[in-house]
């Protein structure tokens, strides 16, 4: 059994983000940016933003600034580390990012090297292959067997001979190893079953299991709080730890993010990229609040919180030990929350991108209060607002004469009902063409002439705004105004006398 590893209880809390610019930003990867930040600032820790981009083939410029904006755009800050993409670093324990810090690396590698700690390894992909085919076929657990830990003098010049290149393999104790998870509690591993691992690869780029051990010593991280995928190579990284001479940070491993059905979300098969729930028009505050309660809660039934509130109540130990359920609905109830909680003024703003720019700001914001009740995501308000800026014809080619015919009633009729709507409607001024007057009238129209209100309003939505579904009807038309309204009226009449001559 190891020894109990060493109390972190009165070092600074230091914690650290370390995503790796390979792709953009996940809802995974964004709850534990999230998490690490509560943390750090309910204990008035430092929190610290480290570029892990030792895999240079995937690693891109384009990634590590999707990461950084779409962090930012939730609001969430660090307090060390690049504060732009491609920007200085700020903090005293710099560079931030991996490929900046090879020197680091090779000096702690030998220091390993020189310990016996780890070993050259000649191995090829091909020779490895073999050993895992054989373990396969003979039920063992897949391991490196160790063979180039023993080798003589006379086999390393002979492999040098052939011009094989080295990698170098860190000689794992065989040992039980037992940490104290801030979420788990005691957790218990045995490393024999592990078997030696590669920390630097043959072309001399070090690994992930190696880098971050030593970053994070060289950048004094009190608390480690990741996934839970990474549970299994905790245990490496107490090896390399303990090897190196370094502090054991506590470690804390949060729940996965499921499917609906429980199965772990998949890049491939699920929208987890950040930026494209801000193309939909989540806003950032909802997607917080929705990001904090999959797999914690404040143990009450509140369930609006701002950042700042959720900070001041954030216990890293009551984050939940099962997988965290990913619920759409959930995150759509709050988004529509949060939309409602603005001010038209303040919606009109985040609006703004949606909309069209023929659509001028007084005209966004006289919209507002018509859509704001029926707005799920802030692009949804590009198709409820279309009818303002589509021309009369393409608002006209968007239906079929048959959706204008309520239920029960032919098409003579409801051309004999929008006939009369026109009527009532162009005996008013342009300053009267306003909502109120204008459903006052209608209402009026269509009980004289014996029509359930929703039947005589149907065919109008129809022709006004091209869709059964729409902002309210009389507000539309008073931001469309007099002779639009007018105009899509009487182009409906025209498709319905067309499809009446029409032969069978």
């Amino acid at each position: 059994m190891s020894e109990p590893q060493p109390s972190t209880d009165s070092r600074p809390v230091r914690v650290r983000m370390a995503p790796s610019p390979t792709g953009p930003l996940h809802i995974g990867t964004a709850r534990t940016s999230l998490y690490n930040y509560l943390f750090a600032r309910h204990v008035g820790g430092t929190y610290v933003m480290r570029i892990e981009d030792t895999d240079l083939a995937r690693s891109t410029p384009e990634y590590e600034r999707d990461i950084i904006e779409n962090l930012h755009w939730l609001g969430i800050t660090w307090d060390e580390g690049p504060q732009v993409a491609g920007g200085e670093d700020v903090g005293e324990y710099g560079p931030y990012r991996q490929s900046q810090r090879w020197d680091l690396y090779a000096r702690e590698a030998q220091g390993l090297l020189d310990s016996g700690a780890a070993y050259y390894c000649w191995c090829t992909l091909d020779e490895l292959e073999v050993v895992r085919r054989q373990q396969e076929r003979e039920h063992e657990p897949p391991r490196y067997n160790g063979r180039c830990q023993s080798l003589t003098d006379a086999e390393r010049a002979a492999f040098e001979a052939e011009g094989r290149k080295p990698a170098i393999r860190f000689n794992v104790p065989a040992e039980r190893v037992t940490f104290d998870d801030l979420i788990r509690g005691e957790v218990e591993f045995d490393n024999a079953l592990l078997g030696d691992f590669v920390i630097v690869r043959a072309d001399g780029v070090p690994l992930y299991h190696f880098v971050v051990v030593v970053d994070d010593e060289a950048m004094r991280i009190s608390h480690v709080i990741r996934g839970e995928d990474h549970l299994s190579n905790t245990p490496k990284h107490i090896a390399l730890i303990r090897a190196l001479g370094y502090s054991e940070p506590r470690f804390g491993h949060i729940p996965l993010i499921l499917n609906p059905d429980r199965s772990k979300m998949s890049k491939r098969k699920s929208q987890t990229d950040m930026t494209a729930f801000r193309e939909q028009g989540y806003l950032p505050e909802a997607m917080v609040n929705f990001l904090a309660f999959l797999g914690w809660s404040p143990g009450t039934e509140e369930e609006i919180f701002t950042l700042e509130e959720l900070a001041a109540r954030f216990e890293i130990e009551e984050v939940h030990k099962a997988g965290a359920i990913f619920d759409k609905d959930r995150l759509d109830y709050l988004n529509g929350v949060y939309i409602r909680h603005l001010t038209d003024e303040q919606l009109a703003l985040r609006l703004r991108p949606f909309l069209p720019s023929t659509l001028d700001d007084e005209s966004v914001l006289r919209v507002v209060p018509l859509i704001k009740e029926r707005l799920v995501r802030l692009g949804d308000a590009t198709e409820l607002v279309a009818f303002l800026t589509e021309t009369d014809d393409a608002v006209a080619s968007r239906y079929e004469p048959d959706l204008l015919v309520p239920k029960g009633r032919s098409p003579a009729e409801v051309a004999g009902a929008l006939e009369l709507a026109m009527e009532t409607l162009s005996g008013l001024s342009h300053d009267d063409f306003a909502a109120d007057e204008l459903e006052a009238r209608c209402r009026n129209a269509a009980e004289d002439a014996g029509w359930k209100p929703g039947d005589f309003f149907r065919p109008m939505r129809v022709a006004v705004t091209g869709r059964t579904v729409s902002p309210p009807l009389f507000g539309s038309m008073e931001l469309l105004g007099r002779d639009r309204t007018l105009a899509r009226l009487e182009a409906a009449m025209r498709k319905l006398g067309a499809a009446e001559a029409s032969p069978a």
